[in-house]
């Protein structure tokens, strides 16, 4: 004989002594049934005396695990995945976000980060994840609407947030363009042919313009035409952001695509610092005799005054190294396209590489090893233009923190896939671009947290791991209650509770 505890349909658990001598299982004895684990443990206990007092001996008491685990599935009602609002949703809070009252543009934004596919995949994974039904037409119909103010009310909240981690501190800030391509061979007022930096010539492209602060915290952004130049973009919106929140003393950072004369007299008439990459071998030639005469070693700089403005020339070894690299590799390619005959008269021109060719006779081509020798003089150098009253360490120390920009455009284009965009009516192209600019506004948040608390895991992989927590709602079979539980499962799941508290 033993004791089992059975679950029963109606919750209670019974107590009973069971035998099983004849082969088959026999209720000898029901002890009494509960739900109360106190008095069950009781009835346990009766129950083990009786059969020490019917055989002389104790028996293991066996529980109809099989019944427990079918009551339980049975209660459960629902589940729900809830790991990206518990950390998402969250941190688009923090930032202010869900001042734009709005629950799809919530869902377009996190599920940007998560699941940065088309909208019709969009509204498959919110059906099948969130419950939320969604018609792709709704969610078009929601692009078109999405107007100008809601583009303004989230460069502002993104603004005031960046002004508060940064502690008031957003007097420096970098501005970098990128191109941004469509599946289409046709054209029309803003999707335009032009220089592609994707290498997508043939595509017509938009000209995406932003702005950030330090450590890359987007402040404002605008769109332009695909054939735009990119030195034409810069002013509008640094203007535009300067005179939106009256900042006094701005410091513009850009690379040296930015850099033109017109963009230098603009800049000071504005009365903006800026510091701006310098295009070191177009300048005059005796400057760059200049700069060709100085001896820098590993991380020095040198000052040449020019038309009022300080040029600063550096060095490092690392550089060098990777301007001996890229040309041994350049220049590769070239030898074996020459050896093929693909390269013809045509192809001397500046760009890349073919730089270095030259006739030899009437006919042929070759590589020309003094244009080698001259170039190999650079190696290692890079110039900045500026009118700065920072000191040249502070200087270079701000330029380098243009990798944030260019950071900001790759995730855009790889983890939150910005491009190729399939929208061809404007105004669903500024909504796809808004999308992406608060996407990358939660994940720049994210990754800051992580840092502040000095975590290992990288923001890709808090978004991998807030897709597995879910939560379950329960209906106790006595009182009907609804109970809803987070699944904490594995240390990944535990580590990311404690780091956000939920």
């Amino acid at each position: 004989m033993f004791v089992r505890k059975k679950l029963n349909k109606s919750g209670l658990v019974s107590v009973q002594v069971i035998d099983k001598s004849s082969g088959k299982y026999k209720v000898i004895k029901t002890i009494g049934s509960s739900h109360e684990i106190n008095l069950i443990e009781k009835f346990v206990k009766d129950a083990e005396q009786y059969i020490i007092q019917v055989t002389g001996k104790k028996e293991f008491d066996f529980f109809d695990y099989s019944a427990l685990y079918n009551q339980v599935l049975s209660s459960i009602s629902s589940h729900k995945l809830v790991g990206i609002e518990l950390v998402l949703g969250k941190i688009f809070d923090e930032i202010g976000f869900n001042e734009i009252k709005d629950e799809l543009f919530r869902d377009l934004v996190l599920y940007r980060l998560v699941y940065p596919k088309s909208k019709l995949k969009t509204t498959e994974y919110l059906s099948r994840y969130q419950q939320k039904r969604y018609t792709e037409d709704e969610i078009y119909r929601y692009m078109d609407k999405l107007n100008e103010s809601q583009k303004e009310d989230v460069q502002r909240i993104s603004y005031r947030h960046t002004l508060k981690i940064l502690q008031g501190n957003v007097q420096v800030v970098f501005y970098d363009v990128t191109t941004i391509y469509f599946e289409t061979d046709y054209e029309d007022e803003l999707r335009k042919t032009g220089f592609s930096k994707e290498g997508k010539h043939q595509n017509p492209q938009i000209v995406l313009g932003l702005l950030v602060s330090k450590g890359g915290y987007p402040l404002a952004y605008d769109i332009f035409e695909g054939k735009q130049y990119e030195g034409h973009t810069m002013l509008p919106i640094i203007n535009s952001f300067k005179e939106k929140y009256n900042i006094d003393n701005l410091v513009v950072i850009a690379d040296s695509g930015l850099l033109s004369a017109d963009n230098i007299k603009e800049l000071e008439n504005n009365k903006y610092e800026f510091i701006l990459g310098a295009r070191i071998k177009n300048e005059k030639q005796n400057i760059k005799d200049e700069i060709k005469g100085l001896s820098l070693k590993n991380g020095e700089s040198k000052i040449i005054n020019k038309d009022n403005l300080k040029l600063i020339i550096s060095f490092s070894e690392d550089r060098a190294k990777k301007d001996k690299f890229n040309r041994e590799k350049g220049l590769k390619r070239l030898e074996k396209s020459l050896k093929t005959g693909k390269l013809t008269k045509t192809s001397i021109n500046n760009r890349g590489y073919n730089k270095f060719l030259e006739m030899d006779g009437e006919i042929s081509l070759k590589i020309n090893e003094e244009k080698i020798q001259e170039d190999e003089k650079w190696d290692g150098l890079k110039g900045y233009i500026t009118n700065s009253t920072l000191d040249k360490t502070e200087i270079l120390e701000n330029y380098r923190q243009l990798w944030a920009i260019e950071k900001a455009f790759r995730i855009a284009k790889t983890d939150l896939k910005i491009r190729p965009i399939f929208h061809y009516k404007k105004r669903r192209i500024e909504a796809h671009i808004c999308l992406n600019f608060v996407a990358y506004k939660v994940y720049k948040e994210l990754e800051r947290q992580l840092n502040e608390k000095k975590t290992n895991l990288s923001p890709e992989k808090v978004i991998e791991i807030v897709q597995s927590i879910y939560q379950v709602e329960v209906i106790t079979p006595q009182t009907k209650e609804k109970i809803k539980r987070t699944l904490i499962l594995n240390e990944e799941q535990i580590e990311l509770q404690k780091i956000f508290n939920f």
